[in-house]
């Protein structure tokens, strides 16, 4: 697909409205992405409004956007008349306030991960939207894990549930990137990149995580002062599968995600490289291998593609087609017990609340 392409609606948004008006909030690396996006990729959407607490950014994106305009208070672009749906990419601490703010005015939001900052705020969510349905019967909540829209991730899915490997026993996950920014923690890796993986495995096996230790092996000399990298993260779910993640965000090579099931009948994998295998001559000698994705943006593009193609059909619709409130809410359940596996050293039962409200 090229970057002018639109994909096409579903069929079952042929009777909603002709367009869904769409205010993004932070218009950063992942929210100008969206704003591209959802203007010269995905149909049945228009940018209506951006906001940024950098305001010459917001100009700057709203520029190139025919009848966009910006709103500078994110709570006033919610409320804003000429707005059907939010996209939310604006930094985590915000998402609370913001995505109640949606449910509150009861228009469809797609929030990137993480839904809010910790488990128990990302449950006042999901109360907040079951109370919403029950009143309306409609969802309005979905979570940007974007690897569930990945055409590999949802053959391997299709896959294990149609018992093609058999029972899966075993997970095995690895999680690569070249290098991180500054100031990212040793805690932030299990938030923001695990977390990835601890989605992976709830849609792959459709269970939930039970118990996380974390392992902190010698750590690479590229990483920074107080950073232990890589982790190797054990998951462990009520089904009483395993889950490994290598997690190794200072590489200085590539990004690399892979993913791998292991059943009673077979086993699959995703996420190796593809294109023709390359011979050359670097400066050790003769090399041979295969392009790998410098990041992931262009790992996973068509994925975000197709994600808010889906979200905007899905809003169109009044429905949710991706993962929910209760979705964000397990995957911080899960990396608040793997953050205190990792202080500890010691397995971690996750802490969780069932929909109904008592503890499971």
């Amino acid at each position: 697909m090229t970057a002018t392409e639109v994909l096409p609606a579903s069929p079952a948004a042929g009777a909603a409205p002709a367009e869904l008006r769409v205010a993004v909030l932070g218009v950063g690396l992942m929210g100008a992405d969206h704003v591209a996006r959802l203007t010269r990729r995905v149909s049945g959407a228009r940018v209506a409004v951006v906001t940024d607490a950098a305001t010459e950014r917001a100009d700057q994106v709203a520029a190139e956007v025919p009848g966009c305009r910006v709103v500078p208070d994110p709570l006033a672009a919610i409320a804003d008349p000429d707005v059907d749906a939010v996209v939310i990419a604006t930094p985590g601490r915000f998402h609370e306030e913001q995505v109640l703010a949606c449910i509150e005015r009861g228009i469809p939001v797609l929030c990137e991960k993480p839904l809010t900052m910790d488990a128990a705020s990302s449950l006042q969510i999901v109360r907040a939207e079951d109370a919403h349905t029950a009143r309306t019967g409609r969802r309005l909540v979905q979570v940007g894990f974007m690897r569930r829209f990945d055409p590999e991730y949802a053959a391997l899915r299709e896959l294990v549930a149609s018992g093609g490997l058999g029972e899966p026993l075993l997970v095995h996950c690895a999680h690569r990137n070249p290098a991180v920014p500054p100031g990212v923690t040793t805690e932030s890796i299990v938030n923001d990149s695990v977390v990835h993986e601890v989605d992976v495995a709830r849609f792959l096996l459709g269970e939930e995580i039970a118990a996380v230790t974390v392992l902190t092996p010698r750590s690479t000399r590229h990483a920074a002062e107080a950073l232990s990298d890589p982790l190797l993260v054990l998951l462990e779910t009520t089904g009483g599968r395993l889950v490994d993640v290598e997690c190794f965000v200072s590489t200085g090579l590539a990004y690399e995600v892979r993913t791998e099931v292991v059943g009673e009948d077979g086993s699959a994998v995703i996420g190796l490289p593809h294109g023709p295998v390359r011979q050359s001559a670097g400066p050790g000698g003769a090399v041979r291998g295969t392009a790998v994705t410098p990041g992931f943006r262009e790992r996973f593009g068509l994925a975000y593609d197709v994600e808010v193609q889906r979200w905007v059909d899905a809003a169109r619709r009044g429905d949710v087609d991706g993962p929910g409130a209760w979705d964000g809410y397990a995957a911080q359940a899960v990396c608040a017990a793997g953050v205190e596996a990792l202080r500890t050293g010691r397995r971690t039962e996750v802490r969780m609340e069932s929909r109904g409200g008592t503890p499971s």
